[in-house]
């Protein structure tokens, strides 16, 4: 028997092993959450995150992949066209959250309940906060640059009235009054955030 990669081997076999695996599996897809030692439950975990993955893509060739390990038709149906569409899309990863449920009674083996995680995905406040610093920067940006159109605009209309040209002139002001309202709204835009 090769040695194991991580911790014991769940069944004696490496073939045993995958084939627990693969029933654990057949078993969560179909009734959405498991109870099962901490053992199992922790080998489970990156095994069905492989499987939802591959569901999410949804393609035949995923499909057929998947139904290499999950051979019950209802649960590979349920997997890919009922829980992989039900999940976040903004979801990369973690489909799934372990949860200690006390001791087995009988040999007093840590159990553990896995199952699917269907909520959205929210972000933190601190991500959160920082999308609005760094919109407020990007709003005092934009604020200076429209400032800086205004001025050269208003340049370029003195310099039309000194030559002479009154139609450049009134273009030029039109232009400098829409960059001026630009960037109020930009400071406006600033001081709301």
């Amino acid at each position: 028997m090769p040695t194991p990669k991580k911790g014991a081997r769940l069944g004696g076999s490496p073939a045993h092993q995958k084939l627990i695996l693969k029933n654990l599996a057949t078993q969560l897809i179909e009734h959405r959450s498991l109870t099962t030692t901490e053992a199992k439950a922790k080998a489970l975990r990156p095994f069905v995150e492989k499987l939802v993955t591959k569901a999410k893509r949804g393609d035949m060739h995923a499909r057929r992949t998947v139904a290499r390990v999950i051979t019950d038709k209802n649960a590979l149906y349920t997997l890919f066209d009922v829980i992989a569409p039900a999940l976040d899309p903004e979801r990369q990863g973690g489909y799934t959250r372990l949860t200690r449920v006390g001791n087995r009674k009988g040999d007093n083996a840590p159990l553990m309940q896995i199952e699917f995680c269907m909520e959205a995905v929210e972000k933190k406040a601190v991500v959160k906060s920082a999308e609005k610093t760094a919109e407020k920067a990007a709003a005092a940006e934009v604020a200076a640059e429209a400032e800086e159109a205004a001025e050269a605009a208003f340049e370029r209309a003195e310099e039309a009235r000194e030559e002479g040209d009154l139609t450049k002139a009134n273009e030029a002001e039109e232009i400098a009054a829409e960059a001026g309202e630009e960037a109020d709204a930009a400071e406006q835009v600033e001081e709301e955030k």
